[in-house]
C-alpha cells in the first residue's frame, strides 16, 4: 500500500464508502502514522515475521462495530461485526488473504473459523484467495486446495458473486455471502495505482445501526446573514453602551449578537458521515483523478494501449506525491509561526484510539452504551472472583 496511501485517501473520500478492505498492505508498525484515514475506524492484521501480506478494514465512525478476535496468526483474516437495527440482525464483514503457496494444514484452520461464523450471523467475506484454476461458472477446480476450498463454500451455503477477472484472467479476488439478497450493484473495475489487482465495489443492502451525534452546531451553510446584519443593526449601541465599563460592555454586546445569532443561525446535530478532506487533495487533483479512470475504461476499450495507461497513472502519482509533499513542507517550514495547523496535521495522521471500545457480552450482543460496558465488566470481574 505504500505508493498507493494517497490515491486511496483521495478515492475513498470522492466515493464516501461506509467499508473499505485491502489485502497486501504490506504494513508493519512504521506505517501506524499514514495508514489511518479520517472518519474512519481501522482494523488491520499485518503479517507477523516476513515481509508482505496483510489484510485491514476500514469502517465508517457513523456505525456502531467490533473486531472479534481471530486467535490464530497464521491465518491473515479479519472479522468485524457491525450492529444492526433494533429488530436486525448484525452484519459480519470479513477480509482475508491466502498466499499462493498456503499449506493445507493453514487452509483447515480458516475453514474451521468460516464454518463457525457463517451459521450465526449475516455474513459479507471478500478477500485475495488466490485459487485462478476454479471456474466459479461450473464450480469446478483442478487442483485438490481448490476443491476443498469449493467443498468448504458448499458446505456453509455461500454464494461467490464476482462474475469477472480481477487480475489477468483469473478471479482471484472473491466476494462471499451466505444470505441472498444481503450484497448487490457488484462492479469490477479500476485500479489502485499500478496495481495488477481489479477493485471491486457492492453495495450491503442490510439495514445498520448508525451512531447519532448529541452534539448540536450552527448551521451556517442555512444561516441568513441579512437577518443577522439588520438585528444587529437594529440595537442602539451608543445608548446602550454608554457609561458602562470594558466588562460590563462586553457582556452586553455579546448578549446582543448571540440574540441574532438565535434567530438567524439555525441548529443542526454535528454529522460523522463523512470524513474531513485530505488537507493535499485540491480540486486539481480530484479532476486528475477522474482522468485516469476515464484511461483504464479506455484502456480496457481496447482505444488506448496499456503502456498508455501506464503513463497516465504514472503521471497522476507523480502529481498527487509532488502536491503533497509540498503541503508537508509548507507545514515544516512554517512551524514557529503556525504551529496550530503544524500539530493538526499530525494528530489526524495517528491511529485513533477509543476511550473504551464496543463490549462484547456473554451471548455474543454488542455493547455500545456506557451503562451496558459497565454490566458487561461487572459481570466479568465477578465471575473472576467468585
Amino acid at each position: 500500500m505504500g505508493n498507493k496511501q494517497e490515491e486511496l485517501e483521495a478515492i475513498v473520500w470522492q466515493e464516501n464508502y461506509d467499508v473499505v478492505t485491502i489485502t497486501e498492505t504490506w504494513w508493519d508498525d512504521s506505517h501506524n502514522w499514514s495508514a489511518t484515514m479520517d472518519g474512519y475506524k481501522l482494523f488491520r492484521r499485518d503479517k507477523q515475521g516476513r515481509r508482505g501480506g496483510g489484510v485491514a478494514l476500514y469502517v465508517s465512525e457513523c456505525f456502531y462495530c467490533l473486531e472479534l478476535n481471530e486467535g490464530n496468526d497464521k491465518v491473515e483474516c479479519l472479522w468485524v461485526k457491525i450492529r444492526g437495527k433494533a429488530n436486525k440482525g448484525d452484519i459480519l464483514v470479513g477480509v482475508c488473504y491466502r498466499p499462493p503457496n498456503q499449506d493445507e494444514e493453514t487452509d483447515e484452520v480458516f475453514y474451521k473459523r468460516l464454518a463457525e461464523v457463517s451459521q450465526s450471523l449475516a455474513l459479507v467475506l471478500v478477500g485475495d484467495f488466490n485459487l485462478p484454476d476454479i471456474c466459479w461458472k461450473y464450480n469446478t477446480a483442478e487442483r485438490k486446495q481448490s476443491r476443498r476450498f469449493l467443498e468448504c463454500v458448499e458446505d456453509n451455503f455461500l454464494m461467490q458473486l464476482v462474475s469477472k477477472p480481477t487480475r489477468g484472467g483469473a478471479a482471484l479476488d472473491l466476494l462471499f455471502t451466505n444470505r441472498e439478497g444481503l450484497v448487490g450493484d457488484v462492479v469490477v473495475g479500476g485500479c489502485l495505482g499500478h496495481s495488477d489487482h481489479e477493485m471491486t465495489e457492492f453495495s450491503i443492502l442490510g439495514e445498520v445501526r448508525k451512531g447519532v451525534s448529541k452534539t448540536a452546531t450552527l448551521n451556517f451553510r442555512r444561516a441568513d446573514f441579512g437577518l443577522f446584519r439588520s438585528l444587529v443593526n437594529r440595537v442602539p449601541w451608543e445608548a446602550v453602551l454608554k457609561g458602562k465599563g470594558v466588562q460590563e460592555g462586553w457582556m452586553l454586546f455579546k448578549e446582543e449578537v448571540l440574540k441574532a445569532q438565535e434567530q438567524a443561525v439555525p441548529m443542526c446535530r454535528k454529522s460523522s458521515r463523512r470524513g474531513r478532506r485530505p488537507a493535499w487533495l485540491n480540486r486539481e487533483l480530484c479532476l486528475e483523478l477522474r482522468k485516469k479512470r476515464r484511461a483504464y475504461h479506455r484502456w480496457k476499450k481496447g482505444q488506448v494501449t496499456q503502456e498508455d495507461y501506464k503513463n497516465v497513472v504514472r503521471l497522476r502519482r507523480e502529481k498527487i506525491r509532488k502536491v503533497k509533499a509540498q503541503l508537508e513542507l509548507k507545514l515544516a517550514t512554517a512551524v514557529k509561526d503556525n504551529k496550530k495547523c503544524f500539530y493538526k496535521y499530525i494528530s489526524d495522521k495517528r491511529r485513533a484510539k477509543e476511550n473504551l471500545p464496543p463490549l462484547l457480552d456473554t451471548e455474543g450482543n454488542i455493547a455500545t452504551k456506557d451503562e451496558e460496558k459497565a454490566e458487561v465488566l461487572n459481570d466479568f470481574f465477578a465471575s473472576v472472583f467468585k
